[in-house]
């Protein structure tokens, strides 16, 4: 298939490629191909599917006997050796519901936005004496930042993240929050700080969906009144993260004037989306709006996390084969069209995984969405077959991260 037969051209327009049904239908274009052979860099292997499947079954059912599974979200990494941080410090707040929603808004925004990956060498320690690696590190790092009232302008009120305190971050600040040095060095630091201050400069800029002046958690106010009865489109909540964050993605493909953010080209089907930032996001302000009362619905229009973990399960089960060695032996670059391959694929095999998962659960899809899949779950299953196979858990493919995409 080439980028100009088999796919609708119609549809590449900014307003389209910016939604999930975007990332879904190219996403299974390509694994259209893959299951024609037609693919360039992977081959597909569907038979070991179940292989997958029953990992992610038992995974899920090891952790959460009961199947009683929580959203994938910001808020499973603030839970670190069953002590939760969040609702530690929630117990201690004089905040009502809607300024705690605020509050959680701030927070969660920032948290996923340095939430790509830190690399094989750092650690972060906390103030318990805990050593923390990975994403509950970049979580509990990022907790304590925000705890701090390093993204708030207003001294008597630490736990904000607002316009002038994140367009001033500097990358020292960081550093010294995320203790990252020469001995312990995290990945894409200069492209995290930057990424905080273009967000700055986003909040300024949108008045509409931030107020005056800009603060994140502004935000939950503009989906509450979107609500009706009571309840709120899960693609309401992506659609304001898109609108509201879009132009803090550095030099990316842009069409009408848009910046798309996360999304990129490949020679079968043309531009492929993803927003894998801005959905992992979505997911994780699901929560701070149905303890506000808000009902979320339709959770499963927002697709999979194409990133190392669900993307690494489906390598090292050997539902996806590297048609290169060099795929798994060199770093690759996020645009390179191997990556972008290996993501939409996953995008789209994370949707027959969770019909597979749920049957030998014995759920119901409409109890049991996606969302719970990647908790339960994928995720946890990529992490783990990642250590069984490699000493430091590392992923199988090794992307070259500049801090705001993986």
């Amino acid at each position: 298939m080439s980028a100009d037969k088999g796919v609708d051209k119609s549809k590449d327009s900014a307003t389209w490629l910016l939604s999930t049904e975007a990332v879904r239908d190219r996403a299974h274009a390509l694994l259209a191909e893959a299951e024609r052979g037609k693919l360039a860099h992977f081959e597909l292997k569907p038979k070991r599917l179940a292989d997958a499947a029953d990992l992610v079954a038992q995974v899920t059912r090891d952790a959460y006997p009961d199947l009683a599974v929580p959203y994938h979200s910001r808020w499973r990494h603030f839970v670190v050796l069953g002590a939760d941080r969040w609702a530690a410090l929630a117990a201690k707040l004089a905040a009502d519901r809607d300024e705690m929603a605020r509050i959680r808004f701030d927070l969660a925004v920032t948290s996923v936005l340095l939430d790509a990956g830190a690399g094989e060498r750092w650690r972060y320690l906390d103030s318990g004496g805990t050593v923390l690696a990975r994403s509950e590190g970049l979580a509990i790092a990022s907790f304590d930042l925000f705890r701090s009232g390093a993204f708030s302008d207003d001294p008597a009120r630490p736990l904000r993240a607002d316009t002038m305190a994140l367009a001033r971050l500097g990358v020292d600040t960081l550093a010294r929050g995320f203790q990252a040095t020469e001995d312990n060095p995290l990945v894409g630091l200069e492209g995290r700080a930057a990424l905080l201050r273009r967000l700055g400069a986003a909040l300024a800029s949108a008045p509409a969906l931030f107020g005056h002046p800009g603060r994140v958690g502004n935000l939950y106010d503009v989906l509450k009144g979107q609500a009706e009865g009571g309840r709120l489109p899960a693609t309401a909540i992506l659609d304001a993260v898109l609108r509201g964050l879009g132009p803090i993605w550095p030099g990316r493909i842009e069409l009408e004037s848009v910046n798309l953010g996360d999304v990129w080209r490949h020679s079968a089907v043309g531009l492929v989306p993803f927003h894998k930032l801005s959905q992992w996001l979505s997911y994780s302000l699901v929560e701070p709006l149905e303890e506000a009362g808000i009902r979320v619905t339709g959770l499963d229009r927002l697709t999979g996390l194409p990133e190392y973990r669900n993307g690494g399960l489906l390598v090292d089960t050997g539902v996806l084969v590297p048609k290169d060695k060099r795929i798994l032996e060199e770093p690759l670059e996020v645009g390179d069209e191997a990556v972008v391959e290996w993501r939409a694929l996953t995008v789209a095999l994370l949707d027959r995984i969770a019909d597979a998962v749920r049957d030998r659960l014995g759920v119901p899809a409409e109890d049991f969405p996606l969302a719970k899949v990647l908790q339960g779950g994928t995720w946890t299953a990529g992490r783990l077959i990642a250590r069984r196979l490699r000493p430091d858990g590392s992923p199988p493919i090794r992307i070259r991260s500049d801090g705001t995409v993986f």
